[in-house]
């Protein structure tokens, strides 16, 4: 396992170390290069989806989110990725950050659609190419619009198509791996498709809060899947816990 980032000593006036100014001005300086790749890559991935052609709409969508971490500072490793299953699958990661969809776009490697907070359509560009690439966008606050969405959902997953969700429903700054929904799960068993728990490990030591990122190093942990074939959908608040607890004791052991 890599070394951690040395510990820095309190100075004598018990006050905390400011930050350095590279470390403040690195995501001001990325936000035009964001910006940049985002256009420029983002654009002919939106045409690919709409003729269809989703291989290349991903390549496209991989290389913009591997430059975002690196315009950042974010190394990414992956452990476990020969561990996802060749078929249809349901991928569920803790949430800390805005980095975390970048670091699923890049590094997992698999076709998938992700379930995200439907404001995420209003950001330009990205939000588009969410909308025509069959991404599902959730209304939190309609749990009748929200049920639509995990039917879409169990609609891709028949497809053949996996799908990636953040079963806390909300992000948690502080990287504790929080609740996971139930209903989230549902769509999984209702296909009859394995889950399939991820870590997203280090990345609240990187990222504190919208792009208050600075350079460090995170890990993507791909664990064993969970047969879900023969389960009831009763049982998903039983696999909710069972998904969560694989996905905090990744986060604590790495």
């Amino acid at each position: 396992m890599e070394a951690g980032p040395p510990c820095r000593m309190a100075s004598s006036t018990g006050r905390r170390p400011r930050p350095s100014s590279g470390r403040l001005l690195r995501p001001v300086l990325a936000l035009p290069l964001i910006g940049a790749y985002t256009v420029a890559l983002g654009l002919p991935a939106i045409l690919f989806a709409l003729l269809g052609r989703t291989r290349a709409a991903r390549r496209m969508t991989a290389i913009w989110a591997r430059l975002v971490l690196w315009s950042l500072g974010v190394d990414v490793s992956v452990s476990g990725a020969e561990r996802c299953p060749s078929g249809p699958a349901v991928y569920a990661a803790n949430h800390t950050s805005v980095i975390d969809i970048p670091i699923l776009f890049g590094f997992l490697p698999v076709d998938f659609r992700i379930i995200h907070k439907r404001s995420l359509y209003l950001v330009p560009v990205l939000g588009q190419y969410l909308y025509v690439s069959g991404h599902i966008g959730i209304h939190r606050g309609s749990a009748f619009r929200a049920r639509r969405g995990l039917e879409l959902a169990a609609l891709r997953i028949r497809g053949g198509t996996s799908v990636v969700v953040f079963p806390e429903g909300t992000r948690s700054p502080e990287g504790a791996v929080g609740a996971f929904k139930r209903s989230i799960f549902l769509p999984a068993l209702e296909a009859g498709v394995p889950v399939v728990p991820l870590s997203l490990v280090g990345v609240k030591d990187v990222a504190r809060g919208g792009l208050n990122v600075r350079a460090g190093r995170v890990r993507l942990l791909v664990h064993p899947p969970i047969p879900t074939a023969g389960r009831d959908p009763e049982d998903a608040g039983a696999l909710a816990e069972e998904v969560r607890a694989v996905v905090a004791t990744g986060c604590e052991a790495a």
